[in-house]
């Protein structure tokens, strides 16, 4: 257990931080969910619209620390990838 005042302080803001880094992780998860699931439903438009959604809060998970960059432009790429093999309609 923590016995200075630092200590305890340090750890008052980490739990904070995991929290907020935990809430971030959990909205990117949810938007790529979204792609994931336009494209099972195999229309390539909201795919795409949800895709476009999506870049912006991987991106900002990457900016934050809470996401490595390599593993979002895999992620991403992906995802565009498997847009792009849709049939158009």
């Amino acid at each position: 257990m923590a016995n200075t005042a630092s200590a305890r302080k340090r750890i008052r803001q980490t739990e904070r931080r995991t929290e907020r880094n935990h809430a971030r992780k959990s909205r990117m998860r949810n938007f790529i969910r979204k792609v994931e699931a336009a494209i099972a439903g195999g229309d390539k438009g909201n795919a795409a619209a949800a895709l476009r959604a999506a870049q912006p809060e991987m991106q900002r998970a990457v900016g934050k620390g809470v996401a490595h960059r390599n593993t979002v432009a895999r992620k991403l790429s992906r995802l565009a990838s498997r847009i792009k093999a849709l049939p158009a309609g």
